[in-house]
């Protein structure tokens, strides 16, 4: 920002808060990254303590643009840093989820495949995928909002992080017949309703596998790749990490972050667990798991690292954990699957949410029992292809699109 640039930014700043019974109403419209810093300045010196939480609310909106503006978020003290992003994580936690179509594994079996439904309509077939939240109180399914067209239907990498949803990567068919990997990140803020773009991945990837961890995105593999990359939302850069291990895996792992570290599991060889140090940007073997079945997804819970592995044969799905701490598998207990088809999962307080298209299944974890829940949920009655599980926070008085 230049000299003239900050003496206009100024003058905005002085306007607002010098005639703050007819500009209170238009502050949401005028604040911008640009000059909210001298905002919250002004509205400190005057004791205008309307105008600072409005700055604050905008600065916890707007999060990820403020924080990666360093004229605004390096300036603003570790306290203010703390309560716009606590701030942002507040409101109701919901059970979300995103329609996708996911690529069958080349040559491998109908036990291995991981989509969870080939009979209706993948979400390329029609114009819009949409995602659904869980209304907490009444259990059903609402429109939150739909996923933008220049998302690729198939093999996109998805997570949350600072109430963000990211989509990364994917695959696209052209117009010749082949197919096109993709190197576009998106990310939607609910709090705003809007979807915008960061930096491109450094190459494009299919079939990765995106995790958030202390702060950074990782995204791990993809369709022939074992090259890491990690996007610094701060500098608003992607920067390679060590690669996975020569021979670890093709193709469709599972990943999740757990105590600052990720673990990777899956693709051909199921029994294998690696972990991942972002200190020494090393990638170790953990101890094997018995089971050499695929798991359908692989999720974190405090310090264990749980895994769901489907046996339709037996219509029965068996549980793993994995204790980071001592770092031994524990469990294999197996529980009846009504619908035993693939899920994908999500951890929302003590309940890991699996989802998909059949049904919503809750499993418990309880230091004393856990276990899944009697009670089965539904998944939204039109969803299309497979479904992506995550959890967002809404504001108190923000509602889905389909609710009066």
């Amino acid at each position: 920002m230049d000299a003239s640039e900050g003496k206009e930014s100024e003058r905005a700043a002085g306007d607002l808060c010098s005639h703050l019974g007819s500009a209170a109403a238009e502050m949401p419209q005028q604040i911008s990254a640009e000059n909210c810093y001298e905002l919250l300045t002004k509205a400190k010196s005057e004791g205008a303590a309307g105008v600072k939480e409005r700055v604050y609310r905008y600065m916890s909106d707007h999060y990820l643009q403020v924080l990666r503006t360093p004229g605004v978020y390096g300036r603003l003290t570790a306290g203010e840093r703390e309560r716009i992003l606590a701030r942002r994580m507040e409101g109701r936690k919901v059970l979300a989820v995103a329609e996708t179509s996911e690529v069958h594994d080349r040559g491998g079996s109908r036990e291995n495949s991981r989509p969870q439904s080939p009979l209706l309509p993948a979400p390329e077939d029609t114009n819009h995928r949409r995602v659904f939240c869980l209304h907490p109180e009444r259990q059903q399914w609402e429109v939150l909002t739909s996923l933008p067209d220049e998302i690729p239907a198939k093999g996109s990498g998805m997570c949350t992080m600072y109430n963000y949803l990211f989509v990364a990567g994917g695959i696209r068919a052209q117009g010749d017949g082949r197919s096109k990997a993709s190197d576009r990140v998106f990310c939607y803020n609910p709090l705003t309703g809007a979807w915008s773009q960061i930096r491109p991945l450094t190459q494009p990837r299919c079939q990765l596998r995106l995790v958030s961890m202390d702060g950074y995105l990782y995204a791990i593999g993809g369709e022939c790749l074992f090259a890491v990359e990690r996007y610094d939302p701060r500098a608003d850069r992607w920067s390679p990490m060590a690669p996975l291990p020569k021979g670890s895996f093709a193709v469709a792992h599972e990943a999740t972050s757990c105590g600052g570290e990720l673990f990777v599991s899956g693709g051909s060889l199921f029994y294998r667990l690696l972990r991942y140090d972002s200190r020494r940007d090393e990638w170790e073997e953990c101890p094997f798991n018995e089971s050499r079945r695929r798991s359908t997804d692989m999720v974190a819970h405090g310090s264990l690292v749980f895994r769901f592995d489907v046996d339709r044969e037996r219509a029965a799905v068996s549980v793993y954990k994995y204790n980071t701490v001592v770092k031994v598998w524990h469990g294999g207990a197996s529980f009846p699957l009504h619908n035993p088809l693939p899920f994908r999962c999500a951890v929302l307080g003590d309940r890991i949410y699996c989802v998909n298209r059949g049904q919503t299944l809750q499993f418990e974890v309880r230091e004393e029992q856990e276990g899944f829940l009697p009670e089965v949920l539904p998944s939204p009655a039109e969803a299309r292809g497979a479904l992506v599980p995550f959890v967002l926070s809404l504001n108190r008085d923000k509602r889905p699109s389909t609710v009066d």
